[in-house]
C-alpha cells in the first residue's frame, strides 16, 4: 500500500454537511480538522492502492476540490546516491 496526504477543503457554510458526510462514509476520525480555528479543511494520512482510492475518503460533494498527494520517505543513503 502507498501512503497519501488527503486534503479536504470546505466552506464555513458547508462545514456541518462535510462533517456529517465524512462520518457517514466512515472517515470522520481519520482526519484532523481546522474548522474550530476558522480553517475549514481536513487533513489525513491514509494508506491506499492509488490516488483514486484515497480520494474516496473525501465527501462526495467536495471531491472536485480535494487534493491527494502521494507521500515518500527518503533515507540518507538514497539521497546521497542521487547526487553522485
Amino acid at each position: 500500500m502507498k501512503r497519501f496526504l488527503v486534503i479536504s477543503h470546505h466552506s464555513r457554510e458547508d462545514c456541518v454537511k462535510a462533517l456529517k458526510e465524512a462520518l457517514a462514509i466512515g472517515y470522520l476520525t481519520h482526519f484532523d480538522w481546522g474548522c474550530k480555528d476558522g480553517i475549514h479543511t481536513g487533513w489525513a494520512i491514509l494508506e491506499a492502492e492509488d490516488k483514486a482510492q484515497a480520494m474516496l475518503s473525501i465527501p462526495t460533494f467536495l471531491r472536485g476540490e480535494g487534493q491527494v498527494v502521494r507521500l515518500t520517505k527518503f533515507d540518507p543513503e538514497k539521497v546521497l546516491e542521487m547526487h553522485q
